[in-house]
């Protein structure tokens, strides 16, 4: 693995790891103000900007009280210059009180690099299983 792609993950971690640490100053300097993302099990629709993100991350939206673990299967880094799409399927683990509870689902994040580093700028999330060609 190149010193660049290297430091795409890592900084791809910090970002990651700053959404379950409720770790508000971290994901403001990893994440462009002008974040666009799809999240199917949020809405239907396109998100836009920090601020639902903001909410959600100070009032612990991914149950970060208890002990969690988030693993990347099947990462894939496509660098093409200043520009990396990062993909893989997230694994997000949770022991708590019921037992131990896992979540997964497809997620693509396009990263840019510039003057202050990189960025996350897309983000995209989709049903880790095939989903019906049209609601039923």
């Amino acid at each position: 693995m190149s010193e660049r792609e290297q430091e795409v993950w890592a900084f791809l971690h910090r970002h990651l790891e700053s959404i379950f640490n409720r770790d508000s100053e971290t994901y403001a300097a990893t994440t462009a103000e002008d974040l666009s993302l799809y999240e199917w099990f949020v809405a239907p629709h396109r998100q836009d900007g920090l601020d639902f993100h903001f909410f959600m991350i100070d009032h612990s939206w991914a149950g970060t009280g208890a002990d969690f673990r988030y693993d990347l299967l099947e990462p894939r880094l496509q660098l093409y210059g200043d520009t990396a799409i990062v993909s893989y399927t997230f694994m997000f683990t949770v022991a708590g009180e019921e037992g131990i509870s896992h979540r997964t689902h497809n997620e693509s994040r396009v990263l840019i690099h510039g003057d202050d580093g990189w960025k996350v700028v897309h983000v995209h999330k989709s049903p880790g299983w095939q989903a019906p060609p049209r609601p039923e």
